[in-house]
């Protein structure tokens, strides 16, 4: 029986997806091994994964702890989550040309950190929801990312007996709002440009091995519609160049990479606007590896104007097409304004 006939308005539970971060020193090394004993980032079976995540986590735990000592020892990647999933609450609760979601509240369930999936669908269940909409706050879809996350929700919601209707909006790289928004801040950070720099744009997204491509995922070619959609929007043949960050370990990680980038800037006497365009909360990744690493990388390499645009956070366009992508789901809208191939692995997921 339906919810409106049982005299109560339909529940909608959306689920804010992100990778969390540690909330203390000491949670760093415990962080580090739900990372890496996950399948989707360690390809190995057990017990021969568990091992590794094990020797992994302990190795690089310190070098971590150093950077999050930086950013005030812990990850503020939780908190901006929230904050994001509150502002979404608002502008769903607001009816759009007469629709409505019914009652709607937001939930954010971290991959690697409280809260976990196994929490946030107890939650779910205890506030009673009818339909789940799982949206990942991963713009562009990978298998390492918005697939990891998908099919641990599906197993906890089959754990905690959550059998409702659930929906994925899987990907949104090129979506309207998402590129107005990237579009918005990096038009304010281009405006403080010193009048007569020859600027070079660098769009930097988080690296994945090669291999992980070549299997078929479809994350780089997201990311480079994401850049396209901006880029077609700016000053015609505006220098610019997609780069990805954060390599670690010994596997050839897809590029070009960021440092290098930033090292040809320098030579070629080109300032810098950097847009971490993969990222839409900030985090060790933007507030250390870009802002201050990557920094001091350029300043080390003769560029003199290194400018890094904000990660999305709460700007307003953007919560907007959270919204929008929200709404398509739960209606059933067949119009994909939103970049989804039917022979990607996206889609994919959401038959999981």
């Amino acid at each position: 029986m339906k919810a409106e006939a049982r005299g109560r308005m339909t529940k909608t539970a959306v689920i804010l997806f992100n990778l969390g971060g540690p909330d203390s020193p000491e949670a760093v090394e415990g962080f580090l091994y739900n990372l890496f004993k996950d399948p989707a980032i360690i390809s190995v079976p057990n017990p021969l994964r568990w091992f590794l995540a094990k020797m992994i986590s302990k190795r690089r735990a310190p070098l971590a702890r150093e950077i999050y000592e930086h950013i005030g020892g812990s990850s503020p990647l939780l908190q901006q989550t929230i904050a994001q999933g509150h502002d979404l609450q608002k502008e769903l609760s607001n009816p759009d040309d007469g629709k409505t979601l019914g009652d709607v509240k937001c939930f954010v369930a971290m991959r690697y950190w409280h809260p976990f999936a196994d929490d946030v669908a107890r939650e779910v269940k205890n506030w009673g929801a009818d339909k789940v909409i799982l949206l990942p706050l991963y713009p562009q879809f990978s298998t390492t990312t918005t697939g990891s996350s998908v099919k641990d929700w599906h197993r906890v919601a089959r754990k905690k007996g959550l059998s409702v209707s659930t929906k994925l909006v899987c990907c949104y790289p090129d979506h309207r709002n998402f590129i107005k928004s990237h579009l918005t801040l990096l038009q304010e950070a281009l405006a403080t440009v010193p009048e007569g720099a020859d600027v070079r744009i660098l769009f930097s997204a988080h690296g994945l091995p090669k291999k992980v491509i070549d299997k078929g995922d479809p994350y780089q070619q997201q990311v480079e519609a994401t850049v396209k959609a901006i880029v077609s929007q700016l000053d015609e043949g505006i220098d610019h160049v997609v780069c990805y960050q954060s390599k670690v370990g010994p596997l050839e990680w897809i590029g070009p990479s960021t440092e290098d980038e930033i090292c040809r800037a320098g030579r070629e006497n080109k300032a810098v606007v950097i847009v971490p365009v993969a990222f839409v909360s900030e985090h060790s990744e933007t507030l250390v590896e870009l802002d201050i690493e990557y920094k001091e990388l350029a300043e080390e390499n003769g560029v003199k104007t290194y400018i890094r645009v904000p990660a999305l956070g709460t700007e307003k366009h953007y919560i907007e097409g959270l919204a929008d992508l929200v709404r398509k789901r739960f209606h059933n809208t067949n119009e994909r304004s939103f970049f989804c191939d039917p022979q990607t692995k996206c889609c994919l997921a959401e038959r999981s």
